[in-house]
C-alpha cells in the first residue's frame, strides 16, 4: 500500500530530506498504516491462508482450506534458529476466535484454540513420498559411523528396487516423444468415434420418426436382438374368418328368443320367494281361464252327448262355450307375452297351451266317436 501511494508524491515546503529520510516520517505514520497499528505489542496484521479443513469450536462450522482471514501474526517461540508464529484470527460466521501456530520440526500448523482440524493426514511413507530426515537422525549419521554405512546400505536396496520403474518411465517417456503423431491418432480416433455417434443418432431420429414417438431409445443389447430374432409374432384368424364364423352364429341363432328375466336370483330366499310367485300367478290364469276346475263341464259328461244330434252329415259342431274359452285363452296367450310380468312365467304358459291342445284333441275325438254311436 506505501508503494502504491508513494506514488506522484506531494512534498511539502518545510520537508527537509537530511532529516524527515520519508514522507512517513514527516508525517509520524507507519509505512504499513493500519496493518500496523498493534505493532507496539509486536503483533502485525496479516492476510492467513486456512492451511487444511477445520470446524470452528464456536458454530461447529466447516472452513475449508484456502479461506483466508485478517490475522494478528505475533512471535512466540523458535525451533533452533526458526521462530515459531502465533496466528490468531474471527471466525466470519460467529463471534469465536481461533489460534493457529506453526510447527517447524514437523513442517506442519498445530491448532492452540478454537477450533479442530479434520483428520485427512497419511503416511508419507506408505504413499511413497521423500520423507525428510529428521535432526536425530541427521546428528546421529554425522556421529555414529556404522548407523551411516547401514543407512547406506539401506539406500542401495532402494536404488535398485527403482531401476525398473525407471526404465519403465524411461520407455513410456519414448513412446510419447512424437507430439504430433500422438496428437493425430488421438484426433483421428475422435473423428471416428463421433461420426458413428452421429449415425446412430441419425438412425435413431428416422425411427422415431416413422413410428411418430417421443421417447430416448437405449443402446442395442446383443441378447436382445438374439431374443427378438426367435419370437415370431402371428394372428390365428384373418379378418375374412372371423367375418365368416360371425355369419354363421347369426344364422344359427333363432329369430324368436324369449326374454330373460331382468332380475336374477342369487340367495336360496330369492329363489324360494320367485318360485312361489310364479306357481301362485300359474293358479290364477288357471283359474281366469277355467282349467283344473270340477265344476266346469265336461266334453265326455251325459249331458253334453244328450245335446247333441244323432245325425251326422260330415260337420263336427263345436260347442259356444268352448269357442268362447278357445278365444280368451289365445288372448290371455297374447297378452301374457306382450307384458313383462307375464315375461317371467314364460314357462307355465308352454305348459298351459300344451294342455288346452290335449284338451281341444281329446275333445275331437269324443265328437267323432259320438256320431259313430
Amino acid at each position: 500500500m506505501g508503494e502504491r501511494k508513494g506514488v506522484n508524491k506531494y512534498y511539502p515546503p518545510d520537508f527537509d530530506p537530511a532529516k524527515h529520510k520519508s514522507l512517513d516520517k514527516y508525517r509520524g505514520t507507519h509505512p504499513l498504516r493500519e496493518r500496523a497499528r498493534k505493532l507496539h505489542m509486536g503483533i502485525l496484521i496479516i492476510r492467513f491462508e486456512m492451511p487444511y479443513n477445520i470446524w470452528c469450536g464456536g458454530c461447529n462450522s466447516h472452513i475449508g482450506m484456502g479461506v483466508r482471514y485478517n490475522a494478528e501474526k505475533s512471535k512466540v517461540g523458535m525451533y533452533y534458529t526458526t521462530p515459531i508464529y502465533k496466528f490468531r484470527m474471527k471466525c466470519h460466521l460467529c463471534d469465536n476466535h481461533f489460534e493457529i501456530k506453526t510447527d517447524p520440526q514437523n513442517h506442519d500448523y498445530v491448532i492452540i484454540s478454537g477450533a479442530r482440524r479434520k483428520e485427512q493426514r497419511w503416511d508419507p511413507k506408505e504413499n511413497e513420498q521423500i520423507v525428510p530426515e529428521d535432526k536425530a537422525s541427521q546428528k546421529k549419521l554425522a556421529t555414529d559411523a556404522m548407523y551411516k554405512l547401514e543407512h547406506g546400505v539401506d539406500d542401495k536396496a532402494k536404488i535398485k528396487a527403482t531401476i525398473p520403474s525407471l526404465r519403465q518411465i524411461e520407455q513410456i517417456q519414448s513412446q510419447y516423444k512424437d507430439d504430433y503423431m500422438l496428437n493425430k491418432l488421438a484426433r483421428q480416433k475422435f473423428r471416428g468415434e463421433k461420426k458413428s455417434i452421429k449415425r446412430a443418432q441419425d438412425a435413431d431420429n428416422a425411427l422415431l420418426a416413422r413410428s411418430s414417438l417421443d421417447i430416448e431409445l437405449v443402446e442395442e443389447n446383443p441378447e436382445d436382438v438374439r431374443l427378438a430374432g426367435l419370437m415370431k409374432y402371428s394372428i390365428t384368424e384373418s379378418y375374412e374368418e372371423k367375418q365368416k364364423q360371425k355369419r354363421e352364429e347369426i344364422e344359427a341363432r333363432p329369430l324368436f328368443q324369449a326374454k330373460s328375466p331382468t332380475t336374477t336370483a342369487t340367495s336360496p330366499t330369492d329363489i324360494k320367494q320367485l318360485t312361489n310367485k310364479d306357481t301362485s300367478h300359474a293358479l290364477e290364469i288357471k283359474k281366469k281361464l277355467g282349467i283344473g276346475s270340477r265344476t266346469n263341464s265336461s266334453p265326455f259328461s251325459t249331458a253334453t252327448v244328450a245335446k247333441r244330434s244323432n245325425v251326422n252329415f260330415g260337420i263336427v259342431r263345436k260347442d259356444k262355450t268352448m269357442n268362447d274359452t278357445n278365444e280368451k285363452i289365445h288372448d290371455k296367450s297374447a297378452s301374457s307375452l306382450n307384458s313383462n310380468d307375464d315375461d317371467q312365467c314364460s314357462d307355465t304358459v308352454i305348459q298351459t297351451k300344451n294342455a288346452l291342445n290335449c284338451l281341444i284333441s281329446s275333445y275331437a275325438e269324443s265328437d267323432s266317436s259320438g256320431s259313430d254311436v
